[in-house]
């Protein structure tokens, strides 16, 4: 696999990206695969994900911190692929939290760019955008720490006592959390040494780590599509969508 060669990106405020896919996808239910490497057409889910980054003009490179046991084959995956920018694969930990700071660990030694954006993606949200990706890369360049969201299309309940509601949101007032999330490099990574000395280990994601120890999050817009693929309903939605996508291209092409 690649490695990053860290004389080549000093000084550059590069773009970097930690795809995190430690996951063994418990709640997909019946595969021998971790979700991530379900395939569709021939391609795990990760990889699709990973193309939407490793093919976009602003990325400088990427760390994808896979299942230990699984890196041989992503590796083949990878090659196979032809990316241009440098991808390294790390093992993963015991948690997310412990995933991502283990690409964050990595980058933070390898690619020596203090300046450095680093965005953090879920292996298994293969339906994300380059317009997101350059909406988040813009947000954390001109305001900071951003969070990918889409609106909500359900009302949103609070749960009361007595299987009652207490109180009912308008949707027009909340988000659904999705990914990337866009952070300075070095912020990101400092929040997690200091989690880590505080003994703060169940962080849920990223922004959540970094809005409790005081950062203000912003957000852009992304995809309603960009779901998590983690059930078996996901992963149909998933393949849904793409055989919709490629009928449109299809009848595009044919007009």
């Amino acid at each position: 696999m690649q490695l990053f060669d860290a004389g080549s990106v000093v000084g550059k405020m590069g773009v970097y990206t930690v795809i995190f896919a430690g996951g063994v996808g418990r709640r997909m239910g019946g595969s021998a695969r971790p979700k991530q490497f379900l395939e569709l057409g021939g391609r795990p889910i990760i990889d699709y994900t990973i193309a939407h980054f490793a093919e976009h003009p602003q990325m400088t490179g990427m760390v994808v911190v896979c299942l230990e046991d699984w890196i041989p084959y992503l590796k083949t995956v990878l090659a196979r692929r032809h990316y241009g920018i440098p991808i390294d694969v790390v093992p993963g930990g015991s948690t997310g939290q412990e995933s991502i700071f283990r690409g964050l660990d990595h980058l933070h030694h390898t690619v020596q760019d203090t300046d450095a954006i680093v965005l953090v993606h879920d292996g298994v949200r293969p339906l994300i955008d380059e317009e997101t990706i350059t909406k988040c890369i813009d947000s954390v360049r001109a305001r900071g720490c951003t969070a990918t969201i889409a609106p909500a299309i359900e009302t949103i309940f609070v749960e009361g006592p007595h299987d009652s509601v207490s109180q009912i949101i308008p949707r027009a007032s909340v988000g659904l959390a999705r990914a990337p999330q866009a952070f300075s490099l070095q912020e990101l990574y400092e929040a997690h040494l200091r989690a880590q000395k505080e003994g703060l280990g169940e962080f849920i994601d990223s922004v959540t780590l970094m809005s409790y120890f005081g950062h203000k999050i912003y957000t852009v817009q992304g995809p309603v599509e960009n779901i998590k693929v983690t059930t078996p309903m996901d992963y149909y939605a998933f393949k849904g969508y793409m055989e919709a996508r490629d009928q449109r291209m299809l009848w595009l092409h044919k007009a």
